[in-house]
């Protein structure tokens, strides 16, 4: 692709039109309604370009895009402004340039030229025709203002013809295919970093005249931010703090996003977000054309639907065996299919694959294996992520079949395969945006972190490592862990340097919690096509594991009480009016006589998401994170209740943990370190001091595994961090491609 970021003429251009979409008063009048344009709008665009050349002022003007391409639209040209001794000749080029029926309008630009340089060349004959027919002659000093704009006039026609070829983002990749795309990075126009652990953090809206943003700010706050595509800054959204994976409507007034394991909507033109309906950890959404939305509500499930206005969601597909989830869901034009992703493992997309759901007879089947995050263009191509790169694949609507092979068409597209999603949105006018940059595959080692903020090798080997949890005897760790495919729970021996293998079935294995005695560890596991249920195994590996509850939710552990018989847990079902809830389970039995898991109970279910309930060392509080607030902070209620809550973080903080020595809760920042809250308390009553930085120490962010671990000692911290220091990737940039369309039909022509 022709990349003229750096050209000094298309900067010039660029700093007085907004970058990209300042052009909405040079769009062309069909173009502006989102129909197909061919050379024809570049005529448009001269006609622009003359008339306020000739007149000294600006054709259509808003105050934002959209008015903008309203007055094209709708207005006619004021051709009063236009001198009264104008040429005949020369006011009928400029009316068949700026009629709005195409079909009427100048076919060939050149005629445009031929026509300014035959009156330049003989003004003389304009002036005898005017004389025969009785109109009459301009004074020459009259006619002089307008005369000397000609010769600009022909030579800005060959520099809009050359910027034109080159740069026009409003042609939505219909043009001849003659041109090169064109490459152009644009800051997002906001203060902070595009959030990247999940969907598309820029998604353009249909239109191409607007662009969302996933932004978290300085302040370790995450929220939407839009930008009008002919502005330079982005507005932030209110009402959407910690929000992700946003999607336009079709018609690209609202925008659909996921916060606080709700699925909401928000006008483009602000105002309240409204909530449609709950979605605990989706994976993405989409929005048809008859107003419902369908969106993937559990990260270990299939696909939902909902209508746009609100209500309980459906279930829409279901996983088959061997199936672990349907996720980043797109509704295809016409809305009778939905194109998702689906992989048999949830922590890894390597080997996932595209498919078809039919909403008619709601048969799926597999367009395409290898590839994730697809997404249907109009120009009739599938477009998806495989190893750092965008590729292409024509598809034929009707059929819901591939008719051609796939090629690559990008490289270098900024993609998780952890999660399976991509950093790109395509418009259908023909505008791609995307983040340049390639997966990191980040491996991370555990460190000890002191209070100094000094890092210390605890084991050295690099690994795929998630969720990390101390024994009680602190000679042991935990460690949810990535072998190949899959996720399984491994126990590392300090002392002894070893590793060993914990889970051997399942899906997936994760979230470990040592039992108060360290002779057990209870996790979360997907056994086939179900949802993560809680079960327990022996820590030194003997026997087989045995299932704890069999309720239907999504069941993640976090904590047992200190007595070792019961189990606080966090999970969620689409039956309820709630998100992620509080829940406790007690054992019952022994070691001899065999345990058996009594009736789990709900311990604490609003409205917000509720996760990771931690029970102090007396077994009388129970420390948690909650969203209430519109962000995750830790909050602190008295077990088994009744009584008040306290809020113990502020700015934003999450995954507590207690100290067994001393009256500190600790909690993690947005920005991975460390803070502490001492505390006292009362039977009624808990009293918590200001919270304070426990260490400058700052290590590696892991998605929503549990990253450090507190030592029994309660002085050091085990901790997960990238070798060699490395940071996460920071974007504040994105790239823009205009003509994609004319990229896709080149590379990727269709053969059936």
């Amino acid at each position: 692709m022709q990349d003229i970021s750096n050209s000094p003429t298309l900067s010039a251009v660029a700093t007085k039109a907004g970058i990209i979409l300042g052009t909405a008063a040079y769009m062309s009048p069909e173009q502006a309604k989102g129909k197909p344009v061919d050379r024809r709008a570049d005529i448009w665009s001269f006609g622009v370009v003359l008339y306020e050349m000739l007149t000294g002022k600006t054709l259509y003007t808003g105050e934002t895009a959209p008015e903008t391409m309203a007055h094209v639209i709708t207005k006619e040209p004021d051709w009063s402004a236009l001198p009264a001794t104008m040429p005949p000749r020369i006011r009928r080029l400029l009316e068949r340039c700026l009629t709005k029926d195409p079909k009427r309008r100048l076919r060939d630009i050149g005629e445009a030229r031929i026509a300014i340089e035959d009156y330049l060349a003989n003004p003389g004959a304009e002036a005898a025709a005017s004389a025969v027919s009785g109109v009459a002659v301009a004074p020459a000093a009259a006619e002089a203002k307008w005369k000397r704009g000609l010769p600009w006039a022909v030579a800005a026609l060959c520099a809009v013809l050359a910027a034109v070829g080159f740069w026009r983002p409003w042609a939505g990749g219909t043009g001849s295919g003659a041109g090169l795309p064109v490459r152009l990075n644009s800051d997002i126009g906001a203060e902070g970093k595009l959030y990247t652990d999940y969907g598309a953090s820029e998604v353009l809206s249909p239109d191409g005249t607007r662009i969302v943003y996933v932004v978290t700010e300085p302040t370790g706050v995450r929220r939407l931010y839009l930008r009008a595509l002919d502005q330079l800054q982005a507005t932030a959204l209110p009402g959407t703090d910690t929000a992700r994976d946003p999607f336009f409507s079709p018609d690209g007034e609202w925008i659909g996003f996921f916060a606080g394991g709700l699925l909401k909507k928000i006008s483009v033109h602000a105002g309240s977000a409204i909530t449609i309906c709950e979605a605990a950890t989706s994976r993405g959404g989409a929005w048809g054309e008859d107003g419902t939305i369908v969106f993937e509500g559990l990260a270990v499930g299939g696909l939902l639907r909902v209508s746009s206005a609100g209500g309980k969601a459906e279930e829409l597909t279901k996983l088959n065996p061997g199936s672990g989830t349907h996720r980043w869901p797109q509704v295809l034009p016409g809305g009778k299919a939905v194109l998702f992703t689906a992989a048999t493992q949830v922590n890894t997309f390597e080997d996932a694959s595209l498919e078809i759901l039919d909403l008619a007879t709601g048969a799926t089947k597999t367009v395409y294996r290898g590839g994730f995050y697809g997404r249907y263009v109009k120009t009739g191509h599938v477009v998806f992520e495989h190893d750092d790169t965008l590729f292409a694949m024509p598809f034929d609507l009707k059929r819901l079949e591939p008719s051609g092979p796939a090629v690559p068409v990008v490289e270098k597209v900024l993609m998780s395969t952890n999660v399976g999603s991509a950093q790109f949105s395509v418009s259908d006018t023909g505008s791609l945006v995307y983040l340049q940059g390639q997966e990191s595959r980040q491996l991370v080692s555990v460190d000890w972190m002191s209070k100094d903020g000094k890092f210390e090798p605890l084991r050295q080997t690099p690994g795929n490592i998630g969720t990390i949890r101390f024994s009680p005897d602190g000679k042991r760790l935990a460690m949810a862990m990535d072998d190949a495919s899959q996720r399984d729970i491994w126990i590392y021996d300090l002392q002894r340097d070893t590793l060993t293998k914990l889970t051997f079935g399942g899906v997936s294995n994760d979230y470990p919690v040592w039992t108060p005695d360290g002779q057990r560890i209870v996790y979360s596991s997907i056994e086939k096509d179900d949802l993560p249920h809680l079960y327990w195994k022996r820590a030194d590996g003997a026997g087989d594991a045995q299932r704890l509850t069999d309720l239907k939710l999504a069941e993640f552990p976090a904590s047992w009480s200190p007595d070792g018989r019961t189990l606080a847990f966090f999970g969620v079902s689409f039956g309820s009016a709630t998100g992620l809830d509080l829940y406790t389970v007690t054992m019952e039995g022994d070691e001899k006589s065999g345990w058996k898991p009594g009736e789990p109970k709900l311990f604490l279910g609003t409205p917000a998401s509720e996760t990771l309930p931690t029970f102090s060392p007396d077994g009388k509080w129970i420390a948690y994170d909650s969203n209430e607030s519109g962000t995750y902070e830790v909050y602190v209620r008295p077990y088994p209740g009744p009584g008040g809550k306290w809020q113990i973080s502020s700015g934003g903080g999450g995954y507590p943990q207690w100290s067994r020595t001393s009256k500190e809760l600790f909690y993690k920042t947005t920005d991975q370190r460390i803070m502490v809250v001492r505390y006292s308390a009362t039977a009624n009553s808990f009293q918590a001091e200001k919270p304070a930085l426990w260490s400058e120490g700052q290590f590696t962010a892991r998605g929503t595994a549990t990253n450090f671990s507190l030592h029994p000692d309660g002085k050091r911290f085990a901790v997960l961090k990238a070798p060699g220091g490395e940071t996460e990737q920071q974007f504040n940039k994105v790239v823009f491609v205009f003509d994609f369309f004319d990229e896709l039909r080149r590379k990727a022509p269709q053969t059936k």
